[in-house]
């Protein structure tokens, strides 16, 4: 009786054992090493289930979040994934971009591309908030910002992705880095190119996450001198109309299906109807960006596949590690 019993033990252990063994590797499979923006890595680990145990509702609560602002403002899934992209771009993704000004601190929101520009902090503000009741101090602003921009294109009709998460919070920015590493609505091809590359971004990435462009709207002071250049003579003279008024005045970046993500945006650039000129550039760039930007006019499907994966890799880009960075209570303020 007592050797049945040992063998029990033995084989439970054994079963135990292997079934650690097969969830560490399940587990090292889903990890993917940040880049450092140069091709290599800082040793910093993202994973697809970061906050699987620690805060199973959290995609949950930011996904509420986001369909509620949507719901009242279409607007808002482009300004959210927006405010990824400007938080990415300077200092990789480690909630920057969130950061108030204050009598001791200068951040990022005052930049010349952030300026009366960026919006959607209160949506992330709210999202924090119920993050912070539900799972105090775990998930972090950065994530939140990754997560938001997945649902955003979600909710407008774009490909979904899982979201690499486990990013920390600055307790810094950088408004040098904000007005430097931000291309400008007015770059030609070739500092575009060389303004991904910078971070470690391919020129496909360039041209794909271009594609971003299919919703929002920019203010006409943005693209001042798309009114006077040639090209769709009605689509000009309806720009110009409609900033005879003021500068101020906004306009769909895509006119034809403004609040869908879908591949228009390309269609548009060949057809001479991109809104900014560093999106209508791309439609005269070299070969290599004039090809992809006539593959995604085409293939819808590819576009969707490519701008998954570019988004993906963009948030990879320099995270702040673990004893840098934080988990902020507020998103606005360091703790």
């Amino acid at each position: 009786m007592q050797m049945v019993a040992v063998i029990i033990v033995l084989i439970l252990t054994l079963e135990a054992s292997t079934t650690t063994l097969a969830a560490r590797n399940t587990l090292a499979e889903n990890k993917t090493c940040y880049g450092d923006g140069t091709g290599g890595s800082t040793g910093i680990s993202l994973s697809f289930d970061m906050y699987l145990m620690t805060c199973p509702q959290a995609e949950n609560i930011v996904r509420s979040g986001v369909e509620q602002a949507v719901s009242s403002d279409p607007r808002m899934a482009a300004s959210l994934l927006r405010l990824h992209f400007h938080d990415c771009f300077v200092n990789g993704c480690d909630g920057s971009v969130l950061l108030d000004d204050n009598a001791n601190f200068v951040g990022e929101k005052t930049a010349g591309p952030n300026l009366n520009s960026l919006r959607g902090f209160e949506v992330i503000d709210s999202i924090k908030s119920e993050l912070e009741q539900a799972c105090p101090q775990t998930v972090s602003c950065a994530d939140i910002l990754a997560i938001a921009a997945r649902d955003s294109v979600v909710l407008s009709g774009g490909p979904a992705w899982q979201v690499e998460t486990g990013r920390t919070d600055s307790r810094g920015a950088s408004l040098t880095k904000a007005n430097n590493n931000l291309p400008a609505p007015t770059s030609n091809v070739p500092t575009l190119i060389q303004k991904f590359q910078n971070l470690g971004l391919s020129t496909q990435d360039m041209v794909v996450l271009s594609g971003a462009h299919t919703i929002g709207k920019a203010r006409c002071s943005s693209f001042n001198s798309r009114l006077s250049s040639t090209g769709d003579l009605e689509f000009i003279q309806s720009l110009q109309q409609l900033c005879s008024g003021s500068n101020g005045t906004l306009a769909h970046l895509d006119l034809s299906t403004p609040a869908t993500f879908d591949n228009q945006y390309y269609i548009n650039l060949l057809s001479g109807d991109g809104l900014l000129p560093s999106d209508q550039v791309l439609a005269g760039g070299p070969s290599e960006v004039l090809n992809l930007v006539q593959a995604y006019a085409t293939d819808q499907s590819l576009f969707f596949e490519d701008f998954a994966t570019s988004v993906i890799r963009m948030g990879r880009l320099q995270p702040t590690t673990g004893t840098v960075g934080e988990v902020r209570k507020n998103c606005r303020v360091v703790n």
